[in-house]
Formats: structure tokens, C-alpha cells, sequence
């Protein structure tokens, strides 16, 4: 199972995103091998915006279990303990992140055995990233009939693509609007602590 989208893609053994802190002036990726890896994507904020964070949190879970092979379940429970610690101390802030992790770890109990579980806890992480997709368009279709032509929108921090795992939330809005031919003009603020809405909305 694959997936590529402008913040990431999953081969299937890995995790490769686009190192946000280098944006809009260089496009750097970097692959996350394990959930360590991930761990460190996103407390170093490669990785940003809670929607994206919780995607690719997800995928660090399925990361966990990838040298467990040959392990019981109780074993493997008590590793998938320490996975949910590590990733859930990354970035306190994103609620995204802690929904993610307990949908995985249910999806993990309701299994409730090793043979297959790669694959089980692939296809949660894979549907907890399209149901992202598909809820940020259904947010910039709605949202789109709000806006006339020739509104002004104030978005804040980054709202756009790259703090989804694809299209946008508030972005997403505008990027309908302009898609049914609406002029919209954007301002963007918050700048802290790097630039965030500035450099990458």
C-alpha cells in the first residue's frame, strides 16, 4: 500500500517527508525508517499542522511493529505501549496526534494478533491520511459558498496544504472559491516561533 501527497509519502516500509523548515527556499525530504525517525520529524517541526502531524503519527505506530516479526502479542503490546509514549510526547499541542495514536492502538486491540498486524495497522494509517483529504475538501467546497467575489479572508499560521496531509483547511476554502472564478485577496499572519504562515501558507 503507497501514497504520495504534497507532505508525504509512504512506500509501504517507510515514511518520507518534505522538511518544512527549509521551505519555500530549498525542497529537502527527509525518510523516516522507524517510529524514532518519525518521533523526530515531528518534535524538530519538519512535519507541521495538526492534521499532517496526526498522519504521519499514525504511520510512525505502523513503524513500531515493523521489526516485530517472530514476537508475541503480549510482546508486541508492550512495545506498541512505549510507541504511543515516544510519538504522543512529540507535540503536546496537536490534538490530531493523540486521536491518531488511540485510533491505532484501538485498530491494534480489536486485531488483537501479530499475524498481519503490519498490514491491519497500514491500512488504518492509509485511511486516517484519505479521510484527511476527503474532510479538507469537503471543508473547501462548503466553505467556498461563504465567500463572494472580491472578499478579503485573514488566514492564521499555515492553513494551506502542507498543515494537512493534502489540499488545506482554511486555504482549502479560498482554492474553491478561486476554482468557481472568485477573486479573493489573502492576508496571512503568525509569524512565531518560525514563520510558519508566512513562509509556508
Amino acid at each position: 500500500m503507497k501514497l504520495k501527497t504534497l507532505t508525504m509519502e509512504w512506500t509501504g516500509e517507510s515514511l518520507i517527508l518534505v522538511d518544512q523548515r527549509k521551505l519555500p527556499l530549498e525542497e529537502v525530504y527527509v525518510e523516516c525508517e522507524d517510529f524514532m525517525d518519525v518521533a523526530r520529524a515531528i518534535k524538530e517541526m519538519i512535519v507541521r499542522g495538526a492534521p499532517a502531524i496526526g498522519a504521519t503519527a499514525a504511520f510512525g505506530y505502523v513503524l513500531g511493529v515493523k521489526d516485530s516479526k517472530g514476537s508475541s502479542f503480549e510482546e508486541v503490546l508492550e512495545k506498541m505501549k512505549k510507541v504511543k509514549e515516544v510519538l504522543s510526547k512529540t507535540r503536546p499541542t496537536a490534538v490530531n496526534l493523540f486521536w491518531a495514536l488511540d485510533r491505532m492502538e484501538k485498530r491494534l486491540m480489536e486485531h488483537g494478533k501479530t499475524e498481519n498486524l503490519y498490514e491491519i495497522l497500514e491500512e488504518e494509517a492509509y485511511r486516517i491520511a484519505i479521510e484527511d483529504i476527503e474532510m479538507n475538501k469537503s471543508i473547501g467546497k462548503h466553505g467556498a459558498e461563504l465567500l463572494k467575489d472580491g472578499d478579503t479572508v485573514l488566514t492564521h499560521c499555515n492553513a494551506g496544504a502542507l498543515a494537512t496531509v493534502d489540499f488545506g483547511t482554511a486555504l482549502g476554502v479560498i482554492r474553491y472559491a478561486v476554482r468557481q472564478g472568485k477573486k479573493i485577496k489573502v492576508y496571512v499572519d503568525e509569524t512565531r516561533p518560525y514563520q510558519q504562515g508566512a513562509r509556508l501558507t
